[in-house]
């Protein structure tokens, strides 16, 4: 005989009259003037069970009860009383009349209560095991589960296969810090783990497997926030044969299609932006389109204004002035307080921003003296009539300024954008669209210059190719090169970006040239990799997209710690297992490794 016969969540009305077997665990138990009400749990949802005193031995058992108990029910499926039907459950128009009860196996007092939705999140993570049985972390995996398999659905049906790649592979650090893997065999060597299998999945299309896919682990030592943990899993793709256009129609359609099949959410249309107009407009790259406020580019306006904070920074090499108009800002009743004001000055400073210049807009009837500012007496009419001009401010509203270098400015000034759209005000003031709004940005530059080292680095990684005919470019203008670098955004986090790779030789060495990388180093670093594209490598491209994000999105979890099964705090830390540990000194003299004391043991 099976152990059950149904999961608890799936009874209904459709079982009426039949006989049961069910397993879960208890969720509460109720004591009404002698029959016991008890709520059951597993995987699926909720069932309740009837217990009648007239089965003594049964009713005994019930008695004895207690939340989290594993328990084996057998009984009667029937029809609730009326007046007791429960139409948030599948099972909450019928419940069981209990025959039969095991306890298969009784629980200590848990450490907090499943229901409780105040946990701190110190606790559930270091009673990780119990936060998991809770019906909001079991949706979020179930929903992880059904992403994972509507992906290998798509790519199954598109004619892509699963090929694994290794764990232990060779540090090639170029992007994030490695984490690193000390050899026994080979004294003073090290495997590192894989920050994306990026090299192994361009040596399979060299290999001829032209359609390759992997849901793998990657591994990045990085500091870490709610989108990033140093253990995170990605969807990784890579196809020879088809354009950058090409990619991305196909794997457009993929996420469309996981998403109406997950969640019956249409996402629409996915208009493209090139990175300059997403910098220019939001300062991001990865724009959240369901806020309504804009830049209002100024730079040019601001020249010769005698306010030195706004002409430095037009003046500047790299410099920019912006405005951001928040409508009804300034309004009396419901505007923004001198409180909020000063809040956001000190929110900006975090991005590297200096301060926050504003100007309420009071009565434009009254030209300069309408307006309320401490700056506005060093900006002449001229300049204050092109600001009310282009960013096109009414009576009531608010216009914060930006003035700084352009990254300073589209970091800070592009948070506010987004703090005051997601904002109570923001919403109430129509500045926020609840929706789904997903776009392609493309046309990311090849390099970026890295002041402190003073050397161009790749704003994706070595092996994107540049758009046809900028190659010459990476020798004498490599800020002028245009990569065919491309991301999938929504709602303002980036799903999933890729490119098409650099397939011939000669190209990829161009750009080890702009990053100065002497051919020494990208021998000993990606020497493989080189010597495999002499072999007829095909054009080939592809994209990443991270699982643990793409499922945030969809619960609206704050942190994708919520839809990862055992994840690490923010300083890498698994609370449950108490990892990472120390290891005893056997181990470490059979990896050839002595710890040397740093200044925090030193003190210990």
């Amino acid at each position: 005989m099976a152990m059950r016969s149904h999961y608890c969540g799936l009874v209904t009305e459709a079982l009426l009259g039949e006989t049961v077997t069910l397993c879960g665990w208890v969720n509460r138990r109720r004591d009404h003037g002698g029959v016991i009400f008890v709520d059951i749990r597993d995987r699926e949802g909720y069932v309740q069970i009837v217990c009648d005193p007239d089965r003594a031995e049964m009713f005994k058992v019930a008695e004895g009860l207690r939340n989290e108990f594993c328990i084996q029910v057998k009984g009667l499926v029937r029809a609730r009383p009326e007046g007791t039907v429960n139409d948030n459950l599948k099972s909450g128009k019928i419940e069981v009349l209990c025959h039969e009860l095991n306890v298969l196996n009784p629980s200590v007092t848990p450490p907090f209560q499943l229901d409780d939705d105040n946990l701190s999140e110190t606790t559930r993570l270091t009673h990780r095991v119990l936060d998991l049985r809770r019906p909001y972390m079991q949706n979020n995996l179930m929903l992880r589960y059904r992403v994972s398999m509507e992906v290998r659905k798509f790519l199954d049906a598109n004619g892509f296969i699963d090929i694994e790649t290794p764990m232990l592979g060779k540090s090639t650090p170029e992007g994030a810090r490695d984490y690193l893997v000390p050899s026994r065999v080979h004294d003073g060597h090290f495997f590192a783990l894989p920050q994306s299998p990026q090299l192994f999945k361009q040596l399979l299309m060299v290999a001829g497997y032209d359609r390759y896919y992997q849901i793998t682990k990657c591994f990045r030592d990085e500091d870490l926030r709610a989108d990033r943990q140093p253990e995170f899993t990605q969807i990784d793709i890579e196809t020879s044969f088809l354009s950058e256009q090409e990619i991305r129609d196909m794997f457009q359609g993929m996420i469309t299609t996981v998403f109406k099949n997950t969640l019956n959410v249409d996402l629409g249309e996915f208009p493209v932006m090139t990175f300059q107009e997403a910098a220019h407009r939001y300062g991001s790259d990865k724009p959240d389109l369901r806020v309504k406020l804009e830049f209002t580019e100024l730079t040019d306006v601001m020249t010769d204004v005698d306010f030195k904070v706004f002409s430095g920074a037009a003046t500047m090499k790299g410099g920019r002035v912006v405005g951001l108009c928040i409508p009804g800002g300034a309004r009396e009743a419901g505007g923004l307080s001198r409180g909020e004001i000063d809040a956001y000055a000190e929110f900006v400073k975090i991005y590297g921003a200096k301060g926050l210049a504003y100007i309420k807009v009071n009565d434009l009837t009254k030209g300069r003296d309408g307006l309320q500012s401490p700056i506005v007496k060093n900006i002449h009419d001229k300049a204050l009539a092109e600001v009310l001009a282009r960013t096109g401010a009414k009576d009531g509203d608010l216009i914060f300024f930006g003035a700084d270098k352009d990254k300073v400015v589209n970091d800070a000034i592009g948070a506010l954008r987004i703090k005051i759209g997601h904002s109570e005000f923001g919403k109430k003031n129509g500045l926020f669209e609840k929706s789904w709004r997903p776009l392609w940005v493309v046309d990311f530059p090849m390099f970026e210059f890295d002041e402190e080292a003073q050397r161009y680095s790749a704003v994706h990684h070595p092996f994107t190719a540049p758009k046809e005919g900028h190659e010459d470019w990476m020798v004498t203008a490599p800020e002028k090169c245009i990569s065919q670098g491309y991301d999938m955004v929504l709602n303002g986090w980036e799903m999933g970006g890729g490119s098409v790779r650099i397939h011939r030789a000669d190209v990829q060495q161009k750009v080890f040239d702009a990053l100065k990388i002497t051919p020494e180093e990208a021998q000993d670093k990606f020497g493989f990799l080189l010597d495999a594209l002499q072999y007829g490598a095909p054009p080939h491209g592809g994209l990443a997209f991270g699982l643990d994000r793409i499922v945030t999105l969809m619960t609206g979890a704050e942190s994708i710690r919520d839809v990862i099964a055992f994840p690490k705090t923010q300083r890498a830390q698994c609370l449950l297992t108490q990892a990472p540990s120390t290891v005893d000194e056997k181990q470490l003299r059979e990896l050839h490794i002595r710890l040397r004391p740093t200044e925090l043991t030193k003190a210990v």
